[in-house]
């Protein structure tokens, strides 16, 4: 399908007015190194809190179980922030970076490295929606099974993570050929399992070696403790639960940040690509939960990527209210988590249902 096929099925795409959108929220381009500290440091502490508190009380306990659900979704907060890390700034934020990775990043077993420089491909024009998009699936285009399969894989997310940093790192280094292998196929948080990681895929953390050996102790020392029986074999079995819910709040987040319609085969235009993202502004108190740290404004983000996330909702409001014609701005909103998951179940349902008219659009 050309170019030109393409913008007579969208002519709203072609008209979508970015210059004037960009002049609207020039002065919201700033962070507040304040904010980034204040939210996660009160969010990772209270994570912690409510971890511990879980799991020194009694079993199946109200206490316990209101503990799980505060530190699934603080702690949930703090890993998010990993995305911000990706689009901050290069050379700033040094020390917002070691104490995310401190307390959040290696202790969950995602250090920074591990989304910096992959991240930023998904923003790339020539990449996003692409099959060398390591965060894009064409889920609308596919069978609705492959979202079911997509969510549940978050139950082997927290393995698999345990594995690549206490089991691969030190054999990557005592086995040279297995250390391409392990920096292209598993040091990367993407939805592509496919997806096969640059050499040259770093941005920010050049000490990355640091932050994977640093993963790679702090894994070791904890399954040792909990075998010499320091700590309690729960302490695993608790990390293991609230990992495996934050991924799946996160899976079920990543299935509405975009339309997925794009089968990967052609490269998307500019607008398209805006237009593909998805904002669900939603209610003020629940929304945020399960889309954290301005994820919520996710084709604002598109737009923007580098407006920080406390501005997001400011800009938002102000795409809506002031553009001389919104129409096509306002066609990125949802109502919410479950219309969009609906839709997107929908629209894979009927592609699966009706593959030649996909394949034809």
């Amino acid at each position: 399908m050309t170019e030109q096929i393409i913008e007579q099925e969208r002519p709203y795409i072609k008209e979508f007015p970015l210059r004037e959108a960009h002049h609207l929220v020039r002065d919201l381009m700033t962070p507040n190194p304040w904010i980034y500290w204040v939210d996660f440091l009160f969010h990772v502490t209270l994570g912690w809190a409510a971890f511990f508190t879980a799991l020194f009380s009694p079993f199946l306990s109200l206490w316990q179980l209101g503990s799980f659900v505060v530190a699934v979704l603080a702690l949930y907060r703090s890993a998010i922030f990993v995305h911000e890390l990706a689009h901050l700034k290069k050379g700033t934020f040094q020390n917002f970076r070691l104490a995310w990775n401190l307390l959040s990043g290696i202790p969950f077993m995602i250090p920074s490295f591990t989304y910096d420089g992959v991240h930023n491909d998904h923003h790339k024009p020539d990449v996003y929606g692409t099959h060398a998009d390591g965060e894009y699936l064409p889920f609308a285009t596919r069978k609705p099974g492959e979202i079911v399969v997509y969510v549940l894989l978050s139950l082997l997310i927290p393995i698999f993570l345990a594995m690549r940093f206490v089991v691969l790192t030190p054999l990557a280094y005592l086995i040279p050929p297995l250390r391409k292998v392990v920096w292209e196929r598993a040091s990367s948080l993407t939805i592509d399992p496919t997806y096969r990681r640059a050499e040259n895929a770093v941005r920010n953390d050049l000490n990355w070696r640091q932050q994977e050996i640093a993963a790679c102790l702090f894994g070791t020392t904890v399954i040792a403790l909990v075998i010499l029986e320091v700590f309690p074999y729960s302490l695993l079995i608790l990390w293991y639960l609230i990992a495996v819910t934050v991924f799946i709040l996160n899976s079920l987040r990543t299935l509405v940040a975009h339309a997925y319609r794009n089968p990967g085969d052609r490269r998307m235009t500019l607008p398209e690509q805006y237009l593909d993202s998805i904002n669900i502004p939603g209610n003020f108190l629940i929304t945020p939960l399960w889309a954290p740290v301005g994820l919520r404004y996710h084709a604002t983000h598109h737009l923007f990527m580098s407006m920080p996330y406390h501005n997001l909702g400011k800009a938002q409001r102000r795409l809506v209210n002031n553009l001389t014609d919104n129409s096509q701005y306002i066609q990125t909103l949802r109502s919410g988590l479950w219309p969009a998951l609906k839709q997107i179940w929908r629209e894979s349902s009927e592609a699966a249902t009706h593959p030649s008219q996909r394949q034809s659009s």
